[in-house]
């Protein structure tokens, strides 16, 4: 192991350099800070620009601030639990910043492990998607121990904006499900607007400054439409599966906490629609040519079908 920093210079691990992992590590490497990096697929973290880490326990050994940015609780909990994990290998005083999409529930349970051994285990739920990582501009939104996340400043300071402490452990998870839900509500709803707006006979482009200007607002018509409507979908950023976890995963802190959930059928068939028509694994902006599928072959652009 190789000797250990000051608290003003943490060296920071990663694992996960997929799709956000991949962009946040290439943001610390601009910002002057050396990162080691894992990642089960070769290559991933030298296209990082980090230095790679032959397995789970040789980043977290190497690091003081670990990031996690991986798939769904499932994989988190295989990464920090299995036997050569990073719950094994952590340490008295170390920092892991959960930056995944996970289950709130699981979460205070991997905090707990972790604090039995001394470690900090930070919630981060992000926001902004693959656009606000690559400028370094995403809401981060943190649950956790308050000393752990006042420490992590300089090391998030190079992809985010804005970041909130929520409260305790889970509180930025819980956070981050209902920002989602919001978030999959306004994609699925107005990809429904606008494809009848299009069988209509109704200008996009109008109909979108229309509703843009009025109490139709909100962030899929301000700044996704604008570019699906001419055959930009903004690729690269959270496929209609992944979303489709992230409505589960709202339904299911709900179901914890008591509160009904009247709002979740919409979505859900939506995004149900899309993974069963061929766009499981394209970007969650396809959910608007699965809802035009459904209604005869409606494009929002290229003359309006296909």
């Amino acid at each position: 192991m190789s000797t250990p920093t000051t608290p003003e210079t943490p060296r920071i691990g990663v694992i996960g350099l997929g799709n956000m992992g991949g962009r946040i590590a290439r943001r610390i490497v601009a910002s002057g800070r050396p990162v080691i990096g894992y990642d089960p697929v070769s290559g991933r973290a030298e296209g990082a620009g980090a230095t790679a880490a032959a397995s789970i326990a040789e980043v977290t050994e190497a690091a003081d601030h670990l990031l996690l940015s991986l798939p769904d609780s499932k994989v988190i909990e295989k990464v920090v639990l299995g036997e050569e994990g990073v719950l094994a290998n952590s340490r008295a005083g170390q920092i892991i910043v959960d930056l995944s999409t996970a289950a709130p529930s699981s979460t205070v349970r991997l905090h707990a492990a972790f604090a039995e051994r001394g470690a900090a285990f930070v919630d981060a739920g992000i926001s902004g998607g693959a656009a606000a990582a690559d400028k370094g501009t995403l809401t981060l939104m943190v649950g956790g121990p308050a000393e752990a996340i006042a420490s992590l400043e300089r090391t998030l300071a190079p992809f985010s904006a804005k970041v909130f402490a929520m409260g305790d452990s889970g509180a930025g998870h819980t956070t981050k499900v209902l920002n989602n839900f919001l978030n999959a509500v306004s994609l699925a709803a107005t990809a429904e607007v606008l494809v009848a707006g299009r069988s209509a006979g109704l200008d996009m482009h109008q109909l979108l400054d229309v509703l843009n200007a009025g109490s139709g607002v909100n962030f899929a018509t301000l700044n996704r439409f604008p570019h699906i409507v001419d055959g930009d979908y903004l690729e690269g950023g959270l496929t209609s599966t992944l979303m489709m976890k992230d409505v589960v995963l709202y339904v299911n802190r709900l179901r914890e906490l008591g509160v009904p959930t009247l709002n979740s059928s919409g979505p859900m068939a939506s995004f149900a629609l899309a993974q069963s028509l061929g766009y499981a694994d394209q970007i969650s902006n396809r959910v608007v040519d699965a809802i035009g599928d459904a209604a005869g072959g409606i494009r929002l652009h290229d003359g309006g079908a296909q």
